[in-house]
């Protein structure tokens, strides 16, 4: 659903993307603009992290597609980055990490999207929002009070990004057949077993 919208969108622009990418120096960011990186449709491809952004842009910039890289350190550079965006994704956040639960996840993460989220208002009004940042069902909500305190929401251009959910809940529904409670509990604790198996080891963005 939220691929249909915004591919509607970028065919319906007069020219090619630019696609503003905020926490792409970890562990979702990377893989998501090297993605993207691959992308004809895309013209511009802006990379933003707090740290190791540069060198993440450097490399992908090597990939023999359209797409022009570009890289923004830190809040200053922040502006720059969303300044014409058309696509913004933020997988920017904290993980989980053993014994957290979502609502601690929720009291860090906050902040950092809000922030993020008053940029896009005052520098890209206009673009498609997608919200990776967990929890997405609490972020997202804060997007949209911040993008109407700047008279700038559109629902139809703020999306929460949930397909991990349904992909692990077609995963454990096709290996348990008939254990409805067993799968039922599995689907509602399934971010807890990754962040139990990966004790916490790996960060997926550097804020």
């Amino acid at each position: 659903m939220v691929l249909t919208m915004v591919m509607k969108e970028v065919d319906n622009l007069t020219h090619s993307p630019k696609v503003a990418v905020l926490g792409a120096s970890g562990g979702i960011g990377q893989p998501l603009s090297l993605l993207l990186k691959q992308s004809p449709l895309i013209s511009q491809l802006s990379l933003y992290d707090i740290a190791h952004v540069k060198g993440v842009a450097a490399d992908l910039s090597h990939i023999e597609t359209q797409a022009q890289v570009t890289a923004h350190l830190g809040p200053g550079e922040l502006a720059e980055c969303l300044s014409g965006a058309n696509v913004v994704i933020i997988p920017a956040g904290m993980p989980r990490k053993p014994g957290m639960t979502r609502d601690d996840l929720f009291n860090t993460n906050a902040s950092i999207v809000a922030e993020l989220i008053d940029s896009c208002a005052k520098n890209c009004p206009k673009a498609m929002i997608c919200i990776i940042t967990n929890p997405v069902n609490s972020t997202v909500p804060i997007a949209a009070e911040i993008l109407k305190r700047h008279n700038v929401y559109d629902p139809k251009r703020l999306f929460g990004v949930t397909t991990l959910d349904v992909v692990r809940s077609n995963t454990f529904i096709a290996q348990a057949k008939d254990e409805r409670e067993k799968i039922t509990k599995r689907i509602q604790e399934a971010g807890t077993e990754v962040v139990e198996a990966k004790a916490g080891a790996v960060r997926f963005t550097h804020f």
